[in-house]
């Protein structure tokens, strides 16, 4: 499923698609998948059309955000995407939250004494 979500995407002329792999990180998705459109109507648009291919091949898709179009989620189950226009993807960076070593976060930095 992965990659024909990445296939669909970029037929669909999305900028900058970035797949995270999610193993070890989270057990919500085994990939994200980021991707930008230059305008609302492009982002709900390739939201919509992603839901409905997705679809035809069998697989339940729920879409979140495509009233504003300013973020759109694509869940898949093992595959969620979210869809950006370029300025609303630069100010939540995604890429940089989910791209970090878990493995090395200490979570006990704020003891109580």
């Amino acid at each position: 499923m992965h990659d024909l979500v990445m296939k669909l995407l970029d037929q669909d002329k999305g900028e900058n698609i970035v797949s995270i792999d999610l193993a070890g990180k989270t057990s919500i998705a085994d990939y994200m998948v980021i991707v930008t459109g230059k305008s609302s109507r492009q982002v709900v648009g390739m939201a919509e059309k992603l839901r409905e291919r997705l679809s035809a091949e069998g697989i339940k898709a729920r879409v979140e955000g495509k009233d504003s179009g300013d973020w759109v989620i694509v869940d898949a189950g093992d595959v969620i995407v979210h869809l950006f226009r370029p300025e609303v993807r630069e100010f939540y960076n995604l890429e940089k939250l989910w791209s970090a070593d878990f493995s090395t976060v200490d979570y006990t930095l704020y003891q109580s004494v």
